[in-house]
């Protein structure tokens, strides 16, 4: 008798669950920048992020691009990927994508928010074993309603905040965002 490798079950199931994710997010939304990321990865983490996928559409959860009016970015710095980065994370068990972006800011960088709409969609591909799976990255535009930083992660992955009109060089999806920037400031990146 042969065995069958349930990871393609699984990536099955995730890639139908985030292309629904997909389709809604492009119909609910518009003007945002789109980007692909390609990541090879072992079979635990291949599983992990296949089954949030599968779940919700979304392996990262959602994130919050968030600006001042002057058109400052605010980055954290993540201490597992050593790298500037957007505020953002998975959801909770009944939250929306704009509820759990908005939650993950606030306990990432003490801001509140309001989402103005969509401002990056990625489409974030998994392989591992022959096997491929992938889920959507929704990245949501936020102008800031309080600009004091104070971090309380409760996952200790964030050592810092930060306002930044120049991004460092070591900002995650860095391009994209300066991309977004030009967009919606009119050329400033």
């Amino acid at each position: 008798m042969t065995s069958v490798d349930d990871l393609w079950f699984l990536a099955d199931g995730a890639c139908q669950t985030a292309e629904q994710t997909y389709h809604r997010l492009r119909e609910q939304y518009s003007g945002y920048v789109e980007f692909t990321r390609h990541r090879n990865v072992p079979r635990n983490r291949f599983r992990d992020v296949a089954t949030v996928a599968r779940d919700h559409g979304a392996p990262y959860g959602a994130h919050a691009l968030t600006y001042r009016p002057t058109g400052e970015l605010l980055l954290v710095r993540h201490e597992g990927v050593d790298m500037w980065v957007l505020p953002g994370g998975e959801l909770d068990a009944s939250e929306s994508f704009q509820e759990a972006a908005l939650r993950e800011l606030d306990e990432e960088s003490g801001i509140e928010a309001t989402i103005e709409g969509l401002a990056m969609l990625g489409r974030v591909e998994f392989y591992c074993d022959g096997n491929m799976a992938w889920g959507v990255l929704p990245v949501y535009e936020a102008q800031a309603e309080t600009t004091d930083i104070a971090v309380n992660d409760p996952d200790h992955e964030i050592s810092e905040a930060r306002w930044f009109d120049e991004l460092p060089a070591d900002t995650r999806d860095r391009e994209e965002i300066l991309q977004w920037r030009g967009q919606r400031f009119g050329g400033r990146a």
